[in-house]
C-alpha cells in the first residue's frame, strides 16, 4: 500500500477524465491525494466527495478565449506569465507538503508544479498524459506549418514535466516514436468506469460535445440534419430544432454516447478515444487556434474512424456527408478499439519503490494541509 500524489491540469475535462480512470483503479490498494484546478477540480472534487481520495485545490494556467470562440494567444500567454510568477512559491509550498506527508510517488497529468516539488524532495515522478506525443512521436507526416507549431508546443511540453522517471503517452491513435526516444510508453485511451461498463447500441440520436462555446453556424448545421441530437458542454437551455442541451453529467453522457449513432465534438483526445472504444464514428471540429486539436483532428482522419471539419466553415452538407460514411467508419473502428488503463497502472506500479508496497493504508478521512493549499469544496464492434 503506497501513498501517491496525483496532479491534474485543469484545462478542459480530458485531463480529469484520465486521472479519474486511473484513480478508480489505484485507490483499491493505494492512498491517493489529487491536486487540481479549474475543470478538473470541479469534476474530481464532486466524484470523490466523502471517499478516501482527498482532492486539494492548487493554482494553474488555462487557455483564455477571445472573439469568435477562438483561443486568445495573447490572453493565454498573459495567464501563463502570471502563473509563472507564482510558480516558485507554489513549488516551495508543495515541497513542504511532500516533506510532511512523504508520498512514495508523484503522478502528473500535465500539471507542472507538483513534479518539480517532487524532484526537489527526491520523490520519483511518472508523467501520464496526451501532450507528450509532441515530444516523443515522429510528426513528419503533418503539414509543414503544423510541424513548426508542434515543435514550439513540444518545447513547452518538455518544460512542463522535466526528467520524469517514465513518460506514458495516452492517445486514440499514435505516430511512431522518434528515433532515440527512451522511457516512453505509448498506450490507448484511459477509460473511466462508466465507459468500460457501457454496452454500445444504436438509439438513433447523435451526441455533440463542445467546450464553452461554439459558432451558431455549427448548431444550425446540426439542427438541419433532422436527427435528434444531445448537446453537452454548452449548459442546459431550452431545446430547439431537435437539439437538446444538457448539463455535463458523467454517467448520463456515457450512457448517451454508448447509445448514439455518432459523436460530433471538439477535437479533444480523450472524448475521441472514448467514442472509438464504444464503436462510434467521430466528426471532429477542432477549436480555432488550438493546434493540439488540429493535430488530433488529422490523426482521427488518418485512423479512418472519423473525419474533421473547420467549425468556422462547417455547413449542413459536411454533416450529411459524415452521416453517409458511418458504415465505412464503423468497419474501421473495430480495428482501433483500445484501452490503455491496464498499461498505465502497470507503469505506476513499476515506478513505486519496493518498500512502498509493504505499507499499511492510513485511516480514511481527509486531513488538512494546515493552510498550505486551499482545500477543494466538496454497437458497431
Amino acid at each position: 500500500m503506497a501513498r501517491i500524489f496525483y496532479g491534474s491540469c485543469g484545462e478542459g475535462r480530458g485531463h480529469a477524465t484520465r486521472v479519474r480512470a486511473l484513480v478508480e483503479r489505484l485507490r483499491e490498494r493505494h492512498e491517493i491525494v489529487v491536486f487540481a484546478f479549474g475543470d478538473a477540480l470541479a469534476l474530481l472534487a464532486r466524484a470523490y466527495r466523502g471517499t478516501r481520495v482527498r482532492v486539494e485545490e492548487i493554482p494553474g494556467a488555462r487557455f483564455t478565449y477571445g472573439g469568435s470562440h477562438r483561443v486568445s494567444h495573447v490572453g493565454t500567454v498573459g495567464a501563463a506569465v502570471r502563473y509563472l510568477a507564482l510558480l516558485p512559491s507554489l513549488i516551495t509550498r508543495l515541497a513542504r507538503v511532500i516533506a510532511t506527508e512523504k508520498p512514495d510517488l508523484v503522478v502528473t497529468d500535465f500539471e507542472p508544479a507538483l513534479p518539480r516539488a517532487a524532484r526537489r524532495c527526491g520523490v520519483p515522478v511518472v508523467s501520464i498524459d496526451h501532450q507528450h506525443f509532441l515530444t516523443a512521436e515522429d510528426l513528419r507526416t503533418l503539414p509543414p506549418w503544423l510541424q513548426v507549431l508542434a515543435g514550439i508546443m513540444g518545447a513547452v511540453v518538455s518544460a512542463y514535466v522535466p526528467d520524469a522517471s517514465e513518460t506514458v503517452v495516452s492517445s486514440f491513435h499514435h505516430f511512431p516514436l522518434r528515433a532515440g526516444v527512451r522511457k516512453v510508453t505509448q498506450i490507448g485511451p484511459l477509460l473511466r468506469p462508466e465507459i468500460r461498463r457501457a454496452t454500445p447500441s444504436d438509439g438513433g440520436h447523435l451526441v455533440a460535445y463542445f467546450r464553452r462555446s461554439v459558432p451558431e453556424r455549427t448548431l444550425g448545421a446540426l439542427a438541419s440534419l433532422g436527427v435528434p441530437t444531445r448537446v453537452y458542454g454548452l449548459g442546459a437551455r431550452r431545446a430547439q430544432n431537435g437539439l437538446a442541451f444538457l448539463d455535463v453529467d458523467e454517467s448520463r453522457f456515457a450512457a448517451d454516447l454508448a447509445a448514439c449513432r455518432a459523436l460530433v465534438t471538439t477535437a479533444g483526445n480523450q472524448v475521441i478515444g472514448e467514442a472509438i472504444f464504444l464503436g462510434k464514428p467521430v466528426l471532429a471540429l477542432p477549436e480555432p487556434r488550438n493546434f493540439e486539436q488540429a493535430i488530433n483532428a488529422r490523426l482521427l482522419a488518418e485512423s479512418g474512424c472519423g473525419a474533421w471539419v473547420d467549425p468556422e466553415a462547417v455547413c449542413p452538407g459536411d454533416l450529411a456527408e459524415f452521416l453517409n460514411r458511418l458504415d465505412a467508419f464503423g468497419a474501421t473502428i473495430c480495428r482501433h478499439r483500445t484501452d490503455g488503463t491496464d498499461a498505465a497502472i502497470a507503469a505506476v506500479e513499476r515506478c513505486l519503490p519496493e518498500t512502498a508496497r509493504k505499507k499499511v493504508s492510513f485511516s480514511p478521512g481527509a486531513r488538512s494541509l494546515g493552510g498550505v493549499l486551499t482545500p477543494a469544496v466538496a454497437g458497431r464492434c
